[in-house]
């Protein structure tokens, strides 16, 4: 171990910590976690650790649901300002709209949400289980919030269903298109291409797999062939690569980079242990509220 993660490990002891982190942080980053995963892998973990603090490794919609889900534990947050633009692509207004609008309607909430938008939801959803929840619940109209393409992505698998969309993005996923695929496949004509279904329907079409970050590794794991066109956040080939080092895999494109993610440095790790600040504050009205679509989440998948 070198320096900086001899000291995370003191401070984990000192502090009663555990640290969760996203598959789109740095490698360094992921190296010194307790734990890895997608959104829905870290939102079950943040239930399930015993540590009084929570060092939360992502966006500030990652450390909300940490804190929405465990209000008794501190959560940190290395970085202040690494936030998701997609979390804000939904109003409460629409969501009261679009209520006002449709009988027998679910809001069905991306996790990649602000806590406010959790609030006025039915139930939460990730991208490894927006299927399957979306599927199990009586409702005919679903108001998919805030992500588009993942709307899209699972009505196109639920036609029994009638899903309004919302005017929301991932800027890193609907960044990519139909012709970087071509490309791709042009450059690397032996590799499979698996994509995260944040990205438009054009591209997922023309994958060989579309599926969540846990999904993508899950699939490039079990799958005979040794080449693989990743089509989601750098960050997920430091986990592709250390679990297959038989097998290579190249981004879909040089920049599907989330700058907010990789604001996260393990300097800041060790800032946010040592100071506790910043720190994910919350009042007892917002945890109540957001809380029941995140259980419901959990309880449904």
């Amino acid at each position: 171990m070198d320096e900086k993660q001899l000291r995370i490990q003191e401070l984990k002891k000192e502090k009663d910590a555990v640290i969760l982190a996203h598959y789109y942080m740095t490698g360094d980053v992921q190296a010194v976690a307790d734990y890895v995963g997608d959104s829905f892998y870290l939102s079950r973990i943040a239930q399930q650790v015993k540590a009084k603090t929570i060092v939360m490794c992502g966006v500030r919609f990652m450390g909300e649901s940490a804190k929405i889900l465990n209000p008794e534990k501190t959560v940190l947050l290395p970085a202040a300002n690494a936030d998701c633009p997609m979390a804000h692509m939904a109003t409460v207004k629409r969501i009261e709209e679009v209520r006002a609008q449709y009988d027998d309607l679910a809001v069905v909430c991306y996790v990649n949400s602000t806590a406010e938008l959790k609030m006025h939801s039915d139930v939460c959803v990730t991208s490894a289980n927006a299927m399957k929840i979306v599927k199990a619940l009586p409702n005919k109209n679903i108001f998919f919030i805030p992500d588009e393409n993942l709307g899209r992505h699972v009505a196109a698998q639920l036609p029994e269903k009638n899903f309004i969309y919302n005017d929301g993005c991932c800027p890193v996923h609907a960044f990519l298109t139909a012709e970087d695929v071509t490309a791709a496949r042009s450059t690397h004509p032996g590799a499979l291409v698996l994509v995260h279904p944040e990205c438009r329907p054009e591209v997922t079409a023309l994958a060989d797999y579309a599926g969540s970050t846990a999904g993508i590794i899950q699939y490039a794991g079990a799958s005979d062939a040794k080449e693989f066109i990743i089509g989601t956040e750098h960050g997920v080939l430091y986990e592709l690569e250390k679990e297959n080092p038989d097998k290579t895999f190249y981004p879909l494109h040089e920049d599907q980079i989330c700058p907010n993610m990789k604001r996260v440095t393990l300097d800041k790790v060790i800032d946010v242990m040592e100071s506790g600040v910043p720190f994910i504050k919350m009042d007892a009205e917002t945890i109540q509220k957001a809380q029941a679509p995140l259980e419901k989440m959990l309880e449904l998948s």
